[in-house]
C-alpha cells in the first residue's frame, strides 16, 4: 500500500506499517509495527495502535485510545468517540482495548465520561459481535464475547468469560460476573452473579454455566458443590441475607462458591441481584438449573 505523503506524516507510524490511500492518520497518533489502516480510516491525534492492529475500512479512532497488540476493527466501527453523556463537555477521558480482541462491523465503544473512573475497557481477547454498543465507563474483562446487537449502558462491569447473547440490554451500573451467561434478548436490570445464567425479559436467574466452568478446569466435585449453594441461595426459602451468611460458613474454603459470595457482598454494588426464575425453553445445552442428581 501507498504511505501517506512525507510533508503529512504523523509521529509515531513505524516504517512497517501500511496505510491505504484515502486513510486519515492525524499527526501525533502513534502506529505500531506491522500495523495495517485500510481505505477510508480515520485515527484521531490521541490514539495509540499497538503492533499488528488492524483497521480494515472505514473505521473511527477517536480520542485517547489505546488498541492493543493484534487487536482487529472490521468495517464502520467506531472506538473512542465522546460518551453519550449530557455531563460531557469535553474533558481529558480515555478507551482502551486489550490485545487480541476482535471488534466487528458497525460497534461503538465510547470513551469515558467524566462520571466514572475515567476509562473504558474491553479486555483481551475479547469478541465484540455487529452492531453492538459499550458505552462509556464499561468494564469488560478478558474473554468477553458480545453477541449482535448487544446494548450496554454507561457503567457497566461485565466478569471475564461472560457470554451476552444477541440483541440483550444491560442497564447502566449493572455488574455481571465472571463467566455469566446472558441470553438473547434478555433484558437486565439487576446484577448478574458469577457463573449465572439469565433468562428473559425482565431477566431472571435460572441456572449457572456448567460447560463454561468445566472448559475452564473446574471439577465435578466443584460443580456439586456450587449447585448445593445455587439452590441454597436461589431456592429455597429464608431471607438472602441470612442466608448468605450462613453459606460463608458452610461453604468455607470452596473457590466458586466463596467468589460468588465476595460478589454478593461487594461495597461498590449500585443494584440489586437478579431474581430467581425459570426458563420457559426446554433446552439448556450447558446450563444447570440445579435439579438433576449429578454435575
Amino acid at each position: 500500500m501507498d504511505a501517506i505523503p512525507e510533508a503529512t506524516a504523523p509521529v509515531g507510524i513505524h516504517p512497517s506499517a501500511e496505510i491505504a490511500p484515502g486513510a486519515v492518520v492525524a499527526p501525533g497518533a502513534v502506529i505500531g509495527a506491522g500495523c495495517r489502516i485500510g481505505p477510508f480510516c480515520t485515527v484521531g491525534p490521541e490514539a495509540v495502535l499497538e503492533e499488528g492492529v488492524e483497521l480494515v475500512s472505514h473505521v473511527v479512532i477517536d480520542g485517547a485510545t489505546r488498541l492493543g497488540a493484534g487487536v482487529k476493527v472490521l468495517s464502520f466501527a467506531a472506538i473512542g468517540t465522546p460518551p453519550q453523556d449530557l455531563k460531557y463537555k469535553g474533558e481529558a477521558t480515555r478507551c482502551e482495548v486489550g490485545r487480541g480482541t476482535l471488534v466487528r462491523e458497525g460497534v461503538t465503544i465510547h470513551r469515558a465520561s467524566v462520571g466514572g473512573g475515567g476509562v473504558t475497557i474491553v479486555g483481551a481477547n475479547c469478541m465484540v459481535m455487529a452492531m453492538a454498543h459499550v458505552a462509556h465507563d464499561c468494564i469488560l474483562g478478558d474473554g468477553v464475547i458480545l453477541a449482535n446487537n448487544v446494548m450496554l449502558g454507561g457503567h457497566v462491569q461485565v466478569g471475564a468469560g461472560a457470554f451476552i447473547g444477541g440483541g440483550a440490554a444491560v442497564h447502566q451500573t449493572v455488574r455481571i460476573g465472571r463467566l455469566a451467561m446472558v441470553s438473547g434478548l434478555a433484558g437486565v436490570t439487576n446484577d448478574i452473579p458469577p457463573f449465572g445464567y439469565v433468562f428473559g425479559l425482565p431477566a431472571r436467574l435460572v441456572g449457572f454455566n456448567k460447560i463454561g466452568l468445566l472448559r475452564r478446569g473446574a471439577t465435578r466435585d466443584q460443580l456439586r458443590t456450587l449447585r448445593t449453594a445455587h439452590n441454597f441461595l436461589f431456592k429455597e426459602a429464608g431471607e438472602f441475607a441470612a442466608k448468605v451468611t450462613e453459606a460463608e460458613t458452610r461453604f468455607a474454603g470452596e473457590s466458586l462458591v466463596e467468589e460468588l459470595i465476595a460478589f454478593v457482598r461487594a461495597p461498590e454494588r449500585r443494584r440489586q441481584l437478579v431474581r430467581p426464575g425459570r426458563m420457559a425453553a426446554p433446552e439448556l445445552g450447558g446450563v444447570d438449573e440445579g435439579d438433576g442428581e449429578g454435575a
